[in-house]
């Protein structure tokens, strides 16, 4: 008889740790709540970004939440029904943290709208890459504005750390809150709302001051061709009111944005 030599054995350590069903379960858990947050995260959850580059986000930053987290995440269910409740609770928390951080991004693009309209050029349309389809060119100006400015400040890093103190914040355990994450959507769309009117808030005042000095005119002197004559004077003011205070809109986008992205943040 041929002698059978034995396979090496590993060290106990590694094969706890990556030879477990409990690892693999517990790393399939962290890949559904961070890939559902990547898939709407602003940035790399925009329409112009390959899948590809979503899924490999979600795996090397699964692997490395994995060791900090591992103690936070449940026991493999005995029962596949049990283990699929756990999978589409998770989805569910990373699709709400990427929806949310999303929604608030939208302050940018309804403060384009509103100064496409004061400034009349609501009918230049312009492809916008993070939403695949056209929109107002300044609607797309802000908006990519906004991305490059909260990556050039490192604002990213609070995705970052929502997505790891999620887990403390929304643990897997626990039933998904979902009265109080309602709550918070309706605060933030709000807060979206209201956050665009005050960066346009400029372009507002030119337009009301405008527009009622152009009906004067218009009253005074009906067979004036006041359209024609207040046309490119709306859009030259306009633009360069815009200009002037697109400092200040990104200062004070960037400040909010902060303040609401650490809501998600242990300790900020």
């Amino acid at each position: 008889m041929i002698p059978v030599t034995p396979a090496p054995d590993f060290p106990t350590e590694v094969t706890s740790f990556f030879g477990t069903s409990q690892v693999v379960f517990t790393a399939m858990l962290i890949f559904v709540r961070v890939g559902s947050v990547a898939i709407l995260i602003p940035g790399l959850g925009d329409q112009a970004v390959p899948p590809r580059m979503r899924l490999s986000f979600a795996f090397v930053f699964t692997l490395m939440l994995l060791p900090v987290v591992q103690s936070q995440m449940p026991a493999l269910p005995p029962k596949l029904g049990a283990m699929a409740g756990l999978i589409i609770h998770e989805a569910v928390i990373g699709l709400m943290l990427g929806m949310l951080m999303r929604t608030f991004l939208g302050a940018l693009a309804i403060a384009g709208e509103v100064v496409s309209l004061q400034t009349t050029l609501s009918f230049a349309q312009t492809a916008n890459p993070a939403q695949a389809q056209p929109s107002t060119s300044i609607g797309t100006f802000l908006a990519m504005l906004g991305l490059v400015l909260i990556y050039a400040t490192n604002l990213h890093h609070l995705f970052i750390a929502g997505m790891r103190d999620s887990y403390w914040v929304f643990p897997p355990m626990r039933p998904v809150m979902v009265g109080d994450a309602t709550q918070l959507m309706i605060r933030t769309v709000g807060d979206t709302f209201m956050l665009a009117i005050q960066m346009t808030t400029p372009i507002l005042v030119f337009g009301l001051i405008i527009n009622i000095a152009a009906g004067f005119i218009g009253r005074i002197m009906p067979a004036f061709p006041i359209f024609f004559a207040v046309t490119p004077v709306s859009v030259l003011l306009g633009l360069a009111i815009f200009a002037l205070s697109l400092g200040g809109t990104g200062l004070v986008f960037l400040q909010h944005y902060e303040e609401f992205l650490r809501l998600f943040v242990r300790g900020a």
